[in-house]
C-alpha cells in the first residue's frame, strides 16, 4: 500500500516550514520571517506510531495576490492540495483569523478533502486558549493548538492527521495487477507513450475549472496480465516560466511513484538527461521501485553508430546510482521499440520480487569473501557471518558482521554486485541492513 500524502498549507508565515523541519527532524526548508521564503515545495517521509506517510511543504498560499512569486506559490499548493490525502492548514495565533485565512479556507473547503485546522505559535498552552477558538469561524472544524518551534502539541496534531489515512488493507485482486508509473519532466511525450502502448488515444485531460489533476489511471491486460499505468501528465499550463513548471513534475513523481510497482523514467532524446530527469530518478530509486529508462523522440535525433553508446553512458554517468535499470531507446509517435516496453515492465517487476533462499544466498556469499578478503581497519579484519533476504519490493538482505563500522560502502558494493551477478536482479535496488551479530530483532 502505497505511502499516504499530506500538504501543509497556509498563508505565508504562519510558520509552515518550521513545522515541516520538526516533522521531517532535520532543517530541509529555508525558515525565515520574510513571507514566501519556501518558493519550492519539498517533500519528507514521516513515521507516526507506525503509520508512514510523506509530507509536502508549499509556498504560502495568498490568492488575492497579484506578486508574480506569490502567484507562482499558490498555484505550486494547489497542485500539492489536489495530490494530497490529508491537508494540513496552518493559522497563526498571534494575528488571529485575517481576510487571507478565510480565503485559503474557502478553496480547502472545496477540495473535499480532509483538513486538519492547526492553530501555531501557542508558546503557551495556558495563556492562549480563548484565543485559539476565534478560528472555528473558518468553519473547518476543531483546531489544534501547536507550537513548531517549541515542539508542543505535535502529538495531538498527528493523531488527527493519521485518523484520517485510509485503513490499511492488502487486496489480493490489486496485488495481482502491475501498477506502473510514467513520470519525467513535462513535455517528453509521457501520455503519448501510454496512447501508443494502449493502441488508442485514451488519455484526454480534461481542463475543468479549478481542478488540476494529479494522475489519470488506465488499466489493461496483456496476455492474462492485468496492468494499471499511472499517467501524471494531467497538469494544466498555469504559468510559462518554465522554472515553475517542473517544480511541479516532482510532487506529480512522488505521488505517483509511491503507488507504483514499476516506475518508466521517460527523457526526451533531444535534450538528453537533465538535472530534473536525475530528481525524479531518485525519488523512484530511494522508494525502492523497479525502474525502466525509457528514451524517447529516439526517431528524431540525429545519429551514427556511436550515438546510442554515448546516450547510454551519458545516462549512467548522470545515473550512477541505479546502473541496474535497463535502458530503453523508443518513440512514442512511430511506435519504435515501444513493443518491448512490456516485456521489460514483467522482468523488472519480477526482480523487484524475487526471493532468494538463505542456503543459496550464502554460497554466493562465501564465494565472494573467497574471491575478495573482506578488509581490516587498523588490524582487526571484518568478519562477515551470514547474510539473509528479509523481504522484497525491494529485496532487502541483513548482513550479520562483527562490527558494522568495518564494512565500508565499497566492500558492500562489491557485495551487491556479486549477488547481482549470481542472479541478476535487473531492473530493481537492492537495500541492505548491516547488523553486528549480537544484535536481535
Amino acid at each position: 500500500m502505497s505511502k499516504p500524502i499530506v500538504a501543509i498549507v497556509g498563508r505565508p508565515n504562519v510558520g509552515k516550514s518550521t513545522l515541516f523541519n520538526k516533522l521531517a527532524g532535520e532543517r530541509i526548508s529555508i525558515v525565515e520571517d520574510t513571507p514566501g521564503v519556501t518558493r519550492d515545495r519539498i517533500y519528507a517521509d514521516v513515521d507516526w506510531l507506525g503509520r508512514e506517510f510523506t509530507i509536502i511543504d508549499t509556498g504560502g498560499l495568498e490568492p488575492e495576490s497579484e506578486d508574480i512569486i506569490l502567484k507562482q506559490m499558490y498555484s505550486q499548493a494547489e497542485i500539492a492540495i489536489e495530490t494530497a490525502d490529508v491537508i494540513m492548514f496552518i493559522v497563526d495565533v498571534k494575528t488571529g483569523p485575517i481576510d487571507a485565512d478565510v480565503n485559503v479556507a474557502n478553496i480547502l473547503r472545496k477540495t473535499k478533502k480532509p483538513v486538519v485546522l492547526i492553530v501555531n505559535k501557542v508558546d503557551n498552552m495556558r495563556e492562549n486558549p480563548m484565543d485559539i477558538y476565534e478560528f472555528y469561524s473558518l468553519g473547518l472544524g476543531d483546531p489544534i493548538a501547536v507550537s513548531a518551534g517549541q515542539a508542543l502539541g505535535l502529538g495531538d496534531m498527528l493523531d488527527e492527521v493519521v485518523s484520517h489515512f485510509p485503513e490499511e488493507s492488502k487486496d489480493e485482486e490489486e496485488d495481482n495487477i502491475i501498477k506502473v508509473a510514467i513520470v519525467g519532466k513535462p513535455n517528453v511525450g509521457k501520455s503519448s507513450l501510454i496512447n501508443k502502448i494502449l493502441g488508442e488515444q485514451r488519455l484526454i485531460v480534461s481542463d475543468v475549472p479549478g481542478t488540476t489533476r494529479d494522475a489519470v489511471d488506465t488499466f489493461y491486460e496483456k496476455d492474462g496480465q492485468k496492468y494499471m499505468f499511472i499517467d501524471t501528465a494531467g497538469m494544466r499550463k498555469k504559468s510559462k516560466i518554465k522554472e515553475d513548471i517542473e517544480r511541479y513534475s516532482i510532487i506529480r513523481a512522488v505521488s505517483a511513484v509511491e503507488r507504483c510497482d514499476v516506475c518508466i523514467l521517460v527523457i526526451n532524446a533531444q535534450e538528453g538527461i537533465t538535472d530534473q530527469d536525475t530528481k525524479i530518478a531518485g525519488i523512484a530509486h530511494e522508494r525502492g521501485k523497479a525502474a525502466i529508462i525509457a528514451v524517447n523522440k529516439w526517431d528524431i535525433v540525429e545519429k551514427d553508430d556511436k550515438t546510442m553508446n554515448k546516450y547510454i553512458k551519458d545516462i549512467e554517468k548522470e545515473l550512477a546510482y541505479m546502473p541496474y535499470a535497463p535502458k530503453i531507446f523508443i518513440s512514442a509517435l512511430t511506435g519504435q521499440r515501444v513493443n518491448k516496453i512490456f516485456d521489460n515492465i514483467n522482468t523488472v517487476w519480477q526482480n523487484n520480487n524475487l526471493r532468494i533462499s538463505t542456503g543459496v544466498l550464502n554460497d554466493v556469499l562465501i564465494e565472494a569473501m573467497a574471491m575478495n578478503q573482506p578488509p581490516a581497519e587498523k588490524g582487526r579484519p571484518l568478519k562477515i557471518y551470514y547474510m539473509t533476504q528479509v523481504s522484497v519490493k525491494p529485496p532487502t538482505f541483513i548482513i550479520f558482521v562483527n562490527d558494522t563500522n568495518l564494512l565500508h560502502f565499497s566492500y558492500r558494493r562489491y557485495i551487491e554486485n556479486q549477488i547481482r551477478l549470481a542472479f541478476g536482479f535487473k531492473g530493481t535496488p537492492i537495500h541492505f541492513i548491516v547488523r553486528n551479530r549480537s544484535e536481535r530483532g
